[in-house]
């Protein structure tokens, strides 16, 4: 007899499970809804911030918990009620969370020193006004303001130079014991976390909440969602509209949909949860 599994559902939103362009998740529902039918958590892991996210998963009617600013912080809601926290979680409101990564400030302070020391034009979201916000990403002015609530990342773009080196970039936040990813629409200046740091702390978690064995789905579109896939036992990478995807090592068994965003997403998730037997 096999032994039972748990099967997590570890997923990007921007260009994965939300469409790149009008935001919207519709085409994963038929996924979605076999993962709430069969109890199996779809885990956000995201660039965006917890409030952006908290929304979103409500309107998403999900209760499983977050991963906010490329694994800053982990957040347990609080309504999901028959799961215990790790013991060094707080209690904000309705949600638990577990910081991971640097506090906000002193990456906006690093932000600048690294701009004067380059000698590049950078400009972060700290820079910016809502209303470039929303220019630059296609949110409304709520969701801009949303998405300027930072806790443990600043997303920036390179205006000059035009065809910068970022490896001198990475050794300068490196010196500032930083890094720097690439995400969809923005570079992230963050600390020494990232996506696969969190979904292996929340992978141990739910271990040691079932004590059965664990089958990990991750699904990405980006540079800053390989951490996650890495991790992952079926690591999927969502076509982009916007980039092809090239071979990565250490990721030979990585799926790419054949269809962009939530499309993609949808298919794919059907496709594995038939063949995993569920």
């Amino acid at each position: 007899m096999k032994e039972p599994l748990h099967l997590l559902v570890f997923t990007d939103l921007d260009g994965t499970l939300l469409d790149h362009d009008t935001y919207s998740w519709e085409a994963a529902g038929p996924a979605m809804d076999m993962c709430r039918e069969l109890h199996i958590p779809i885990i956000i892991v995201s660039s965006k911030t917890r409030a952006e996210i908290d929304i979103l998963r409500r309107k998403m009617d999900l209760s499983d918990p977050f991963v906010s600013e490329n694994g800053g912080g982990i957040f347990f809601p609080v309504s999901s009620g028959d799961h215990t926290p790790p013991p060094d979680a707080r209690l904000e409101g309705d949600l638990w969370r577990w910081s991971l990564g640097a506090e906000y400030p002193y990456l906006v302070q690093a932000l600048r020193e690294i701009r004067l020391e380059l000698g590049w034009e950078i400009r972060g979201f700290s820079d910016m006004k809502v209303d470039e916000i929303i220019a630059l990403t296609g949110l409304g002015p709520y969701e801009a303001r949303l998405a300027a609530e930072r806790e443990y990342d600043e997303p920036f773009e390179i205006v000059r130079p035009l065809n910068p080196d970022l490896s001198v970039l990475r050794v300068a936040a490196a010196q500032r014991k930083l890094s720097v990813v690439s995400g969809g629409r923005f570079f992230h200046l963050m600390g020494n976390c990232d996506k696969g740091v969190a979904v292996r702390k929340l992978i141990y978690w739910y271990r040691g909440l079932s004590g059965r064995r664990i089958l990990t789905i991750a699904l990405g579109d980006s540079e800053n969602d390989l951490p996650m896939l890495k991790v992952a036992d079926c690591p999927v990478f969502v076509r982009s509209r916007h980039q092809v995807p090239s071979p990565v090592k250490g990721l030979e068994r990585i799926r790419v949909t054949d269809e962009p965003g939530p499309a993609g997403w949808n298919r794919t998730v059907l496709e594995i949860l038939k063949n995993s037997g569920i």
